[in-house]
């Protein structure tokens, strides 16, 4: 396991929360992986400064690659990225991927990890969804990606939003397979969020 390498990409749908607690989160759990890199979108550093009201995500110690960096590593399948999460996705990012069109880093990766039969997970947050976003997500369905809907889960009772937002990170953290404590099903008394 300590040979993944993951790849975070953070566009400009609403949702910055889920993005924070989502590198927050795999930095607390880095023993397991390799190398975590980030591409972030100029919309998406707007979306999180209005939404967290912050700059933060400057602070974290991890390597950010222009959204237009076709020289990222993980531009290519020969890097050998293990998993890339797009969180939050928009809708977008989504059809762009569907489509084909690798015209920013983001989508680029995505087709990546479409081609090398790795893992690709996107948080998509829309509501409500048209046709279209539907077929799309049907579409990256079928050639092998993840589609993991940004909506949270309420059985563990989350006490904040905080607690709330973990609720999907942390679905979205077992989906490429790291081991962590959160709530499972079944174990009632679990709190660690």
């Amino acid at each position: 396991m300590k040979d993944k390498k993951i790849a975070l990409a953070i566009t400009g749908a609403s949702g910055s929360i889920y993005a924070k607690l989502l590198i927050e989160r795999l930095l607390s759990l880095k023993s397991q992986f390799k190398e975590l890199a980030v591409v972030m979108s100029n919309n998406a550093k707007t979306v999180w400064e209005t939404e967290l009201g912050n700059t933060d995500f400057n602070q974290y110690p991890v390597h950010y690659y222009d959204k237009y960096d076709f020289n990222a590593p993980f531009a290519s399948g020969s890097a050998r990225f293990t998993d890339l999460i797009i969180a939050p996705c928009s809708m977008g990012t989504l059809g762009r991927i569907a489509a084909g069109v690798s015209d920013d880093l983001v989508s680029r990766a995505a087709d990546v990890m479409l081609k090398e039969r790795r893992n690709l997970i996107l948080g998509v947050r829309e509501t409500p969804y048209n046709l279209i976003h539907i077929r799309n997500m049907e579409t990256v369905t079928l050639a092998g990606g993840v589609i993991c809907p940004l909506t949270p889960s309420f059985y563990s009772k989350p006490e904040n939003l905080e607690q709330v937002a973990m609720t999907v990170v942390n679905r979205l953290i077992d989906l490429i397979g790291l081991e962590q404590d959160s709530f499972r099903w079944g174990q009632q008394n679990q709190r660690e969020f």
